[in-house]
């Protein structure tokens, strides 16, 4: 759903404990919606918070005018065998875009992203305090 007022969708970014089974992982919010859980199942994982957002702040979900294609989470069964959950993320300008969705076997592709990339930016920079605050504090 895309706020009416902005015509952007709204990014967020939490930073979950590393837990029994997997290291510390980000969690996606988009409108509120975890997007990664959304595809990957109640057994499945999103990206790791070492990977997505490294100490030197240039992670994969950087926002430039060349994009990439990010991997956003695996099912239980892995990547391998279902398929994981990406998204082509580029910057158009003031506008981060996230579009051309390749999901898990059998699983519902989002809609095409539209974000604000000074608040896009702005999440990403608070997840990434909140991340070395964690990891100092561990």
């Amino acid at each position: 759903m895309v706020n009416r007022f902005t015509g952007f969708n709204r990014f967020e970014v939490g930073v979950l404990p590393p837990g029994p089974r997997w290291a510390a992982r980000v969690r996606v919010l988009v409108d509120g919606e975890d997007v990664v859980a959304g595809a990957v199942g109640a057994g499945g994982r999103g990206p790791f918070a070492a990977e997505a957002l490294p100490a030197d702040g240039h992670g994969p979900l950087r926002a430039t005018g060349e994009g990439r294609r990010v991997v956003l989470g695996e099912p239980e069964c892995t990547g391998g065998c279902c398929g994981c959950l990406s998204v082509f993320v580029r910057r158009h300008g003031g506008i981060v875009e996230w579009s051309g969705w390749e999901v898990p076997l059998g699983e519902v592709r989002p809609p095409v992203f539209h974000f604000d990339a000074e608040q896009y930016d702005a999440e990403l920079t608070r997840a990434l305090a909140v991340r070395r605050g964690r990891v100092r504090g561990e």
